[in-house]
């Protein structure tokens, strides 16, 4: 069987450097800019999907463009894993410039038209600069490519309840030699079910049921703007909600990989109860031999099978107040991984402790339209 699928990364390695995002002006006039601006209401009064609100984003922002560089650097990590390329993006423009007509219908003129045209050109040329070099700097990391590689699931490993580990194995004559592992990647998936009006999750379901060891996969380089400096020694405050656990493990154990007992690291982590909390007997295992790792886990709810102190430490609803004393350390950075209203609620509760907002990092977990 066939398949094909993208990887985030969790880890700025060595040889990784952030790139820089320019952001220059060259195709709007003034008046095409003015143009923009006037017909922002309009746009707004119908909604946006993902890809004009980007659009959008651009124009709102058109006069302090630095202010998207961000989101320019997310959405491009995401475009990279995707193999978006250069080509692409006259045809997605054609449609967007389609959509517009058809939202602002009579008030369309050609000179509208003219300069939502210019405005998409110039945030396409900025996703395109800095996909560019995305690809290029993976193609120079020791074991990277550009586009997809074959490789096989070597391994399936339950989590929990809900998560099953995928091992992602290249052809023998392919190496990754300057990956986490240097011989595999392993992914750790969810499986999604449907609830309510919410559909099954496609990709997680065909993982978790259709995919057995030894099936062919073919997959991107990781790429991804949510990553663990290795070469910082300030603490480092892993906070993550469900499945959004995945990217702090890597880095909790490239940090004990790397930088040994000279990292202050805090664990936070919080999930529904001890059956869908995956990999809690390797954190309880990093706990113990690390003294300068600590775990502090919530649970909505226990089950009989579900031990205080070793397995989670609060019970009810996760709340970082509680355990402030521990979470609150100065000059940490913070990292927060799970669902939306998860991220906000930590986020906003880490600001209100006076921890400030540039050493909070976030990365949302979940499908493009969530």
């Amino acid at each position: 069987m066939f398949f094909q699928t993208s990887l985030r990364r969790a880890v700025l390695p060595t040889p990784t450097r952030r790139l820089p995002i320019s952001l220059s002006r060259k195709w709007l006039t003034t008046e095409q800019k003015q143009i923009v601006k006037s017909t922002i209401p309009a746009l707004e009064q119908h909604g946006l999907n993902a890809l004009a609100h980007a659009v959008w984003a651009y124009a709102v922002n058109i006069d302090h463009p630095e202010a998207l560089a961000g989101a320019v650097s997310r959405i491009g990590h995401k475009h990279a894993s995707l193999g978006v390329t250069a080509d692409q993006y006259p045809i997605v423009g054609k449609h967007l410039l389609a959509a517009i007509k058809e939202v602002l219908g009579p008030a369309v003129t050609a000179p509208v038209v003219d300069a939502w045209g210019a405005a998409y050109q110039e945030l396409a040329d900025i996703f395109i600069t800095f996909e560019s070099n995305i690809y290029q700097q993976s193609v120079e990391t020791p074991g990277g490519w550009k586009g997809w590689r074959k490789f096989f699931i070597s391994d399936k490993v339950s989590e929990s309840d809900e998560i099953i580990s995928f091992h992602l194995t290249p052809p023998r004559q392919y190496s990754l030699s300057d990956s986490p592992s240097p011989d595999h990647f392993r992914i750790s998936v969810k499986q999604e079910f449907a609830s309510g009006p919410k559909p099954a999750g496609r990709i997680s379901n065909v993982l978790h049921e259709s995919l057995p060891v030894g099936a062919e996969l073919d997959v991107s380089m990781p790429f991804g703007d949510f990553v663990l400096d290795v070469n910082a020694t300030s603490p480092a405050v892993l906070i993550s909600g469900g499945v959004g656990l995945t990217p702090m493990m890597s880095m909790l154990k490239t940090i004990i990989q790397q930088q040994g007992q000279a990292r202050q690291v805090v664990f936070i982590h919080a999930a529904r109860n001890g059956h869908v909390h995956a990999m809690k007997q390797d954190l309880a295992r990093i706990t113990a031999d690390h003294p300068s790792v600590s775990r502090i886990v919530f649970y909505e709810e226990t089950t009989k099978r579900d031990k205080q102190g070793v397995d989670y430490d609060h019970v009810g609803r996760f709340d970082l107040v509680k355990v402030r004393e521990e979470a609150v350390i100065p000059d940490a950075n913070y990292y927060i991984c799970g669902p939306q209203p998860f991220m906000k609620a930590q986020s906003m509760s880490l600001e209100a402790m006076g921890v400030s907002p540039d050493r909070i990092h976030m990365e949302v977990f979940g499908s493009p339209s969530d």
